[in-house]
């Protein structure tokens, strides 16, 4: 299923969402002729997607455990098939970009708000103590980006969408490239040389 030239960047991805969650699921997703989309959800509460050179039949969803298995040994039995455990919608294929976003600026951004997490979990907020779950919870929705889409809407880029792409190291190391901002509907997201992660306003209990 994974051919060998596309096993390390199915093994990043798998690696980096399984240290995020252990328990993670990532679903594989044919995405037109020769290309498949990785997805998962982060703990950010945002999806996380990379495309790959490779051919699929038809939607499956595996522990990202299991699949990191079947790369380090694919002589192992066929992994479970876990489709029931994905439960998210998806954005819908080409959302349009918005802007682009210098690389540095991006990082910068996450490593500001790792910062103050650090600093208020220690010394608390107005000399009063906040418990550490309630930091991170305000942080990832605090709006990092504002940026002017087509006909002057605005689009709000918060935070969790910032810390899933560069902890998913999706932004790339280029000092001089761009992380694009993509925005259609409901749905925002944040494209990187190496994959991108996404975000809908509203969350409909539907399976895409």
């Amino acid at each position: 299923m994974i051919p060998p030239d596309a096993r390390a960047d199915v093994g990043a991805f798998a690696y980096r969402l399984s240290r995020l969650d252990p328990l993670a699921v990532v679903r594989l997703r044919p995405a037109g002729p020769g290309l498949v989309q990785l997805w998962g959800m982060l703990p950010f509460k945002v999806l996380a997607s990379r495309t790959i050179a490779a051919h699929l039949d038809g939607d499956v969803t595996l522990a990202a455990a299991d699949l990191l298995a079947r790369l380090d040994d694919p002589e192992l039995p066929p992994p479970v098939r876990r489709d029931s455990a994905w439960m998210w919608p998806l954005p819908p294929m080409n959302v349009p970009a918005v802007e682009g976003l210098p690389v540095d600026e991006v990082v910068g951004l996450a490593r500001a708000a790792e910062e103050t997490l650090r600093t208020a979990s220690a010394e608390g907020v107005g000399d009063r103590p906040v418990g550490e779950r309630v930091l991170r919870d305000a942080l990832l929705d605090h709006v990092a980006v504002v940026v002017t889409a087509e006909g002057g809407r605005s689009v709000e880029i918060p935070q969790r969408l910032v810390q899933g792409l560069v902890r998913m190291n999706f932004h790339g190391s280029g000092r001089d490239g761009l992380v694009t901002v993509r925005a259609s509907g409901s749905w925002k997201g944040l494209s990187g040389e190496y994959g991108s992660t996404w975000l809908a306003s509203t969350s409909p209990l539907r399976l895409s």
